[in-house]
This record gives structure tokens, C-alpha cells and sequence, in this order.
């Protein structure tokens, strides 16, 4: 993987390959390729026609909506309100 070094340190990147993704949600890469394959994980985006990345935000929406424990997942309500896209902007 290149190392980003038009960011300032500060500023995660929004979009990762596929090792940071699989890293990001704690999997080996062949274990996410499979959970992006089921659903459960979120396709790529599409960046060239060699290219692809993963959106923090999709991913984050997507463990955010894997089941806990027992096989219990948190009320819809309750996983909304913690992705809230309002900013309180007007």
C-alpha cells in the first residue's frame, strides 16, 4: 500500500483498499472479500477500471448493522441515530 502523503496526519482518508478495509473491520482480507460477497460487507466503489476502495462511512454503517452476540442486532432506531447525517445545518 502507497503511504498518503497529500494528507495532512491528522486527516484519515475516506477511501481504503481492500487490506485497509479488511484491516479496518478486523478480518483478513480473504474473510472480507467473502463478507462482501454475502452483503455483509459493502461493494467497492469503483475508482478506474483497475482501480477500487472502500468508503469509511459504508463500512461503518455496515458493522454498525452486524449482529451482536446471540444473533441480536440493535433496533433500527437505535443504528440511525448514531449515523445521523444532520449536522444541524439549516
Amino acid at each position: 500500500m502507497t503511504k498518503q502523503i497529500a494528507l495532512p496526519p491528522t486527516l484519515a482518508p475516506r477511501l481504503i483498499g481492500r487490506e485497509s478495509a479488511a484491516a479496518y473491520v478486523c478480518c483478513s482480507p480473504m474473510l472480507f472479500d467473502r463478507l462482501v460477497s454475502e452483503g455483509i460487507m459493502p461493494p467497492a466503489k469503483q475508482l478506474t477500471t483497475s482501480r477500487k476502495a472502500w468508503d469509511v462511512r459504508e463500512l461503518d454503517l455496515a458493522i454498525d448493522n452486524l449482529p451482536r452476540k446471540g444473533g441480536e442486532r440493535l433496533p433500527l432506531t437505535v443504528v440511525q441515530a448514531t449515523v445521523r447525517d444532520d449536522f444541524g445545518w439549516e
